[in-house]
């Protein structure tokens, strides 16, 4: 009777201070400069510095964006500790005591570029790497927003379009 009891509150003691362990994830997550808008899988989670707990280790898609700055759009990784993979989490998640994993993820912004003149200057290029032997017409806009120049990249007007014939010869 007394092995019994003794079995019976040796599983009980175990059962006790086995519901005590648990492993806590946290994202840590900051950016330069500090107070850029943090979306995680789509959904808003706070202003940087910031941290959020988290459930499942893996890819994260990531937005982070703040006034003045170019925004970031990209995927994160939150990879699991030695101690918290298959088979030995386990043994973590029984243990009396909180484990602690912390990812830490930082950012850093670049200032937005807003020069019209500059985004005008990549596009042409990109333009011409793309399809060099077109011969596209140059449209520069005034400040007011009225057509300065219209010409071809030497400077010469465009061609007219020749019409096409309905007649269906």
């Amino acid at each position: 009777m007394r092995f019994r009891s003794a079995c019976i509150t040796a599983v009980l003691l175990v059962m006790v201070s086995a519901s005590f362990g648990c492993v806590r994830r946290t994202l840590r997550i900051s950016s330069t400069p500090p107070g850029a808008l943090v979306w995680v899988n789509h959904r808003e989670v706070g202003r940087t510095p910031l941290e959020i707990d988290f459930t499942y280790y893996g890819h994260y898609d990531v937005q982070v964006a703040r006034d003045g700055n170019e925004p970031i759009i990209t995927t994160a990784e939150a990879n699991p500790p030695v101690w918290d993979v298959i088979g030995l989490d386990l043994v973590f998640d029984v243990m009396p005591f909180e484990s602690q994993s912390i990812v830490e993820w930082h950012f850093d912004l670049e200032p937005r570029r807003d020069d019209l003149d500059a985004l005008v200057d990549r596009a042409r290029a990109l333009r011409s790497e793309t399809n060099p032997e077109a011969t596209l017409p140059i449209v520069t806009l005034g400040a007011d927003g009225e057509v300065v120049d219209q010409g071809n990249d030497d400077g010469a007007k465009p061609d007219p379009q020749p019409e096409s014939d309905q007649s269906g010869q």
